[in-house]
């Protein structure tokens, strides 16, 4: 087996301290020439790992021998360390009881690839969103010290994160703890991709003079503050550490490490390296190259030619550039009609608000997941004010991002309850592109688009529909007993479903895309009652609070039945895709056999 061959390769060429490592009390034992090799092990074990398995790569291989130092000089989990956004979190589980995940493809999936305190008493959080782990180990020290207890608390946070608002409101109220708290700020000069933002001046300013410019963020919200140069260094990482360990009050540790440290082709393009899926080891080239359009592919080229047309088109993303398609060179070619404006995701909202007020025609893109972590600015920034800012929503469905931090299941619920937002739903490549067009071209909405999951569809059918007709829908296909609404992704299912309903019954099904996922078409529905007995909703996205919940309301009080087909309340994690859609009844056989059964 080719894995094998890898593992014996791995093996035979380094002494492994690695397999000596069950706790964080065997890193005690090491000197530092022996932590050295065994940061060079870990690194050997994440590369083959990440070329098999895929994962977090850049922010775990620059983190190896600050995570080795901070076991060596601290007692976890006695001493409590919060990782932010848990992108570096694996040396971490290396160090503490969970190497096997990460030297045996047979144990790779025994862990998340988040900080999961199911998995170990040295995790305290389930944390996959950024900007959050000062904020989290506040609150343990401040429990700790009504308490009365004595241990070390330490926030870990890498320089990108520090762009979001909840990391700059942490450390304003971590000078006012009056506790021992430890702040480690990992600076690697990046984010997904560059940084971006007046902070990230000062870090500069603070990495070209060793920490010693007068000029000091930290130091000006009231922390102390230590600089650590060689952040990739084993004995100098424990010196550091040893200076602030059983500090008194709040410290800043602040780290100068490198992004993807070991492997060259992430030492190179840091960017690409953020997090990769497998890959040949000799070359960094993909196992499989991806050769299919999507959503993103398409988004920037529309864009692209409209900046060309139009200089009031501006693109913002947060953090996440790659969401709308903005590569480097595409970044560079869209010059100050590109946004980036780091992991805060409402600014990028208020920004479009602002923009948008002024004549300008903003659209920012982010991902499903994070939509939650700007709703109040969504709602009161952007459609309180009815500003026509565009939104699109990507990976808003069970076929996108699993881990449980990651879930694209909420977004429907979320957004289409807000007033004066029209937020849409495509189900074809040519819809989502008219729908795109006339949101960035329109003035009296704010829109968002949510884009389809699975394999992007392009049927090549002309899109003549009027999308300042709110609230209308299509009927695609005309029937008669049971009408099927299929939302955006799911409405591909639901013609399947009809398809099955008139090959088992000889009756044609009315097939509806609705379109429209804030609003109902209060004339076809009505009109639906005089020759059907059941009306179907199919949603890509928990029932809730969705889209489905409208319809069987407007049917209430009449003999219309109506079943609402989408995904129940629940943290999933991991999940299979296939299971999850048969547990909730979404599969093309079930709903037949449901729509059958009420007829």
């Amino acid at each position: 087996m080719k894995l094998q061959s890898k593992q014996e390769n791995y093996h035979g060429r380094i002494k492994m301290y690695i397999e000596k490592i069950n706790g964080p009390e065997d890193v005690k034992k090491l000197s530092v020439e022996e932590m050295t090799q065994l940061a060079e092990e870990m690194r050997t074990a994440l590369l083959t790992r990440a070329s098999i398995h895929g994962g977090h790569f850049g922010p775990n291989f620059g983190m190896v021998e600050a995570t080795i130092a901070l076991h060596y000089v601290f007692s976890s989990p006695k001493d409590k360390m919060v990782f932010d956004v848990s992108h570096q979190t694996y040396p971490h589980k290396m160090l503490t009881g969970r190497k096997d995940a990460y030297l045996y493809e047979e144990h790779y999936d025994d862990v998340s690839g988040y900080s999961n305190p199911h998995e170990s008493e040295h995790d305290h959080f389930t944390i996959g969103h950024t900007s959050t782990s000062v904020s989290l180990a506040c609150g343990l020290a401040k429990a700790r010290d009504l308490k009365h207890e004595k241990y070390n608390v330490i926030a870990v946070i890498g320089d990108g994160s520090l762009s979001g608002g909840e990391a700059l409101e942490g450390l304003d109220y971590a000078a006012e703890l009056n506790g021992n708290l430890i702040i480690l700020v990992n600076d690697n000069d990046m984010s997904i991709a560059e940084n971006h933002g007046g902070l990230y001046q000062n870090l500069k300013l603070l990495r070209d003079t060793k920490g010693q410019a007068e000029c000091n963020l930290f130091k000006a919200m009231g922390l102390d503050y230590i600089y650590i140069d060689e952040g990739n260094d084993v004995a100098s990482l424990i010196e550091g550490f040893e200076k602030v360990k059983d500090t008194k009050k709040a410290v800043v540790v602040h780290i100068r490490t490198q992004k993807g440290k070991g492997y060259l082709p992430a030492e190179k393009d840091k960017e690409t390296w953020h997090y990769s899926g497998p890959f040949h080891m000799d070359t960094g080239k993909p196992l499989v190259e991806e050769v299919s359009e999507d959503y993103s592919d398409v988004t920037v080229k529309y864009l692209l030619d409209k900046m060309k047309k139009d200089p009031t088109v501006v693109a913002i993303t947060s953090g996440t550039p790659t969401v709308l398609g903005f590569t480097a060179d595409k970044r560079k070619e869209a010059g100050s009609q590109f946004v980036d404006v780091g992991i805060a995701e409402e600014t990028a909202v208020a920004l479009a608000s602002g923009i948008a007020a002024n004549g300008g025609k903003p659209i920012w893109g982010v991902y499903s997941s994070f939509v939650q972590r700007t709703y109040d600015q969504i709602s009161q920034d952007l459609c309180i004010n009815g500003n026509a800012a565009t939104m699109v929503v990507y990976w808003g469905t069970v076929y996108g991002m699993n881990d449980v931090t990651h879930l694209g299941l909420y977004d429907i619920a979320m957004l289409s309850n807000i007033p004066n937002l029209v937020y849409l739903a495509p189900t074809t490549k040519e819809e989502y592109l008219a729908m795109l067009d006339w949101s960035m071209e329109q003035t009296k909405h704010p829109v968002a688009i949510r884009t389809p999951g699975s394999t992007m569809i392009s049927d090549g059918k002309e899109v003549t529909k009027d999308f300042s007709k709110i609230n209308t829908y299509e009927i695609t296909q005309k029937g008669s007993k049971a009408a099927l609404i299929g939302l955006g992704t799911f409405y591909s299912l639901a013609k399947e479903v009809a398809a099955e309903i008139e090959a088992k019954t000889g009756t044609k099904a009315t097939v509806i895309n609705p379109y429209y996922i804030t609003g109902i078409d209060q004339a076809m529905l009505e009109d639906l009652k005089k020759d059907h007995d059941v009306v179907v909703t199919l949603e890509d996205g928990i029932l809730d609070g969705g889209f489905g919940e409208k319809i069987a309301r407007f049917y209430g009080n009449s003999n219309v039945k109506v079943l609402n087909f989408g995904l129940k309340k629940e943290f999933l994690d991991r999940y299979n895709v296939e299971d999850v859609l048969k547990a909730n009844h979404l599969t093309k056989d079930q709903i037949v056999a449901d729509i059958l059964s009420t007829l």
